[in-house]
């Protein structure tokens, strides 16, 4: 019997290092590739001008065929064309106005990952795009200059609709952000990082491998297989957006070069602070400057962080300067002037725990349910606890400080502005949280795991902002025949 039980012991214990990708070799394409594409840099969408002064833009998700793998046609999804989308570009105090269409055979969402702005115009899972339907949000940039994006957020089919490329790069500059390298393609430069799973004939495979999703060995940048880049200046500022499903990468570089982080997810840094490596996690990004000398070449590398969802160990993107390259001017001393984000002493606390069932505090999401209310404009502290596999966690209109994690100071490169946060098994995470200031009693936020299986899987919860004091007068349920809040399956 005792031999027995020991053999179901170890047919487990196979089984979660099989779901957790612990037990197997590092996956990698080290070696692999050639370098022969030329980098697909998304186009910079230009707008037109309303009757108001609004900058018009116009954003159509639609299905095509993208040549990823040599001589191979994928069926792809795109936003103004096969894949990906173009890169909106505004300044603060901007007026914005979307023309959102859908001409896919089915519904879907736009949700502006990153934005303050009114809740109703989100794009989360109560602002849903029928087939064949438009949808017209505006608002004004109301926030710090910020690399942002966006996606679709569709309750249950958010991990299908992001992985066959429904994603674009959203820009905000305000004064300090002209400090940096801002020449769009030329020394200011967008990577969405992203892997895949193709099958034998090219298509995208959506088979979930494991606990976490779909974890790809095939890497994308911008939508290209195998890419290089050829750069004219002295200094490039990369934007690097984890744009994958599931998979964090630790970016660095094969000659091991340093480089400046110069931007968190939700801004600009104080200062930069000198670096070789930085983590992200599914929907982080962050903005890094990196030095060239005429004639070098590299390659933008992703280092095996261990187990799960860090499994892995990449080559991302060939880098070659040019025999001449643009002079830049140095980067350093104050480069934000926007106060750190802190929270008062008397600030309200809020728990949540985060499980290997895909809950939050023990519940699954629920489209009618409201988890939490908040005073619009406040700062609080929010504890995320994690006892189950990795996970990351997201607020909507909101941006965050990391407070510490374990106990502990956050890691150089995640003590900016950020408004998503990876959390290991077992991790327990502060965050100081500055909430925007659009108050709406009707239409709820989001707070969510970014590793887009487990958000789909129910582990997302609905917080409403309110105006200060009005907390207890409002409904923890949505009426389930107002219009924009129905579920959809």
């Amino acid at each position: 019997m005792k031999s027995y039980n020991k053999f179901i012991l170890m047919l487990f214990l196979l089984l979660i290092l099989g779901l957790t990708g612990c037990g197997d070799k590092t996956v990698t394409n080290v070696g692999k590739l050639d370098f022969e594409n030329p980098l697909n840099i998304p186009e910079l969408l230009e707008p037109t001008i309303g009757s108001d002064g609004a900058k018009q833009f116009t954003l159509t998700m639609q299905s095509g065929e993208t040549e990823f793998l040599p001589g191979k046609k994928t069926d792809t999804w795109g936003i103004n064309g096969s894949y990906l989308g173009p890169t909106v570009r505004v300044s603060k105090g901007d007026q914005v106005a979307f023309n959102v269409v859908n001409h896919l055979s089915e519904v879907s969402t736009l949700h502006w990952h990153g934005m303050l702005l009114p809740a109703v115009m989100d794009g989360g899972p109560h602002q849903m795009i029928e087939a064949g339907e438009t949808w017209k949000p505006n608002w004004t940039i109301n926030q710090p200059s910020a690399t942002t994006w966006y996606h679709p957020h569709l309750h249950g089919s958010t991990v299908r609709h992001v992985y066959r490329g429904l994603a674009g790069m959203f820009i905000i500059d305000d004064e300090d952000s002209k400090k940096l390298p801002s020449d769009y393609g030329v020394n200011d430069i967008p990577l969405i990082v992203q892997d895949k799973l193709f099958t034998r004939d090219g298509q995208l495979s959506e088979d979930n491998q494991t606990t976490f999703g779909t974890l790809g060995d095939e890497i994308l940048v911008n939508g290209t297989y195998d890419p290089f880049l050829k750069v004219t200046a002295s200094q490039i500022r990369f934007r690097l957006l984890n744009g994958s499903n599931a998979r964090a990468y630790h970016f660095g570089f094969t000659d091991d070069r340093s480089f400046q982080l110069v931007a968190n997810d939700a801004g600009i840094l104080q200062e930069p602070v000198t670096l070789d490596r930085v983590m992200l996690s599914p929907g982080e990004r962050a903005e890094i400057v990196v030095e060239f000398k005429p004639g070098e070449e590299t390659i933008l590398h992703s280092f095996n962080g261990g187990a799960g969802i860090e499994n892995g160990e990449f080559d991302l993107l060939k880098i070659v300067a040019a025999s001449k390259l643009t002079a830049s001017t140095a980067i350093d001393g104050q480069l934000s002037t926007v106060p750190p984000i802190d929270a008062p002493k008397d600030a309200m606390v809020r728990q949540f725990k985060l499980s290997m069932e895909s809950d939050i505090n023990g519940k699954k999401m629920d489209m009618y349910r409201i988890d939490e209310v908040v005073p619009a404009g406040t700062r609080e502290i929010w504890e995320i606890n994690n006892f189950g596999w990795s996970h990351n966690f997201h607020i909507h209109n909101a941006a965050f400080r990391i407070l510490d994690i374990n106990g502990k100071e956050p890691s150089e490169y995640e003590r900016g502005r950020k408004d998503t946060v990876f959390i290991p098994n077992g991790g327990r995470v502060r965050i100081a949280v500055e909430f925007g200031d659009y108050s709406d009693p009707n239409h709820p936020l989001m707070y969510h795991c970014h590793l887009l299986r487990h958000e789909d899987d129910g582990m997302m919860g609905q917080f409403l902002l309110v105006e200060p004091g009005t907390e207890s007068q409002v409904p923890m349920e949505l009426p389930k025949d107002s219009s924009g809040t129905h579920n959809h399956h």
